[in-house]
């Protein structure tokens, strides 16, 4: 899919990574200017990646910008079927669980580095990246989404 950033249902979730990011962290993930569309193609072509997940037993994707498709060497539609923990090696899981664990008891956390694989087997390291849980204004749990800017390949 060429522009899934004009999507409803994307639209409607980048304004949930929006709200919540700021919620939590005080500050905006993207300068808001525009309409919900023109603010969805902004997050989508940011020059960091953003990913989120659901609230799934075993959580799938739901949101991945372009960068992070970039990154994971996999199309909108590999993406967002792609349950997120496998974009972390077996040995990593550990580590990848406790991370999250820690973001859902304190909305978010920052400073998060950990390496990541792509579909096509690259190591990669994140660096000084941010979880945090997606909530719309009344609350509701949708999820966890990342944000970073910082990686290098291995």
């Amino acid at each position: 899919m060429s522009f899934p950033w004009r999507q409803p249902a994307i639209i409607q979730q980048t304004q949930r990574l929006l709200y919540s990011f700021r919620h939590w962290t005080k500050r905006p993930l993207l300068e808001l200017t525009g309409s919900l569309i023109e603010q969805s193609q902004l997050l989508f072509d940011a020059d960091f990646v953003v990913v989120s997940h659901g609230t799934e037993s075993d959580p799938i994707f739901n949101y991945g910008n372009g960068k992070a498709l970039e990154l994971w060497r996999l199309s909108w539609d590999e993406f967002i079927q792609t349950p997120s923990r496998k974009t972390a090696e077996p040995v990593a899981q550990p580590e990848r669980s406790q991370m999250l664990s820690e973001a859902a008891s304190k909305g978010f956390i920052s400073h998060y580095s950990g390496v990541r694989i792509s579909s096509q087997g690259e190591r990669f390291k994140i660096d000084d990246g941010i979880i945090w849980e997606v909530v719309d204004e009344m609350g509701r749990r949708y999820g966890q989404a990342a944000v970073f800017s910082n990686y290098e390949f291995l």
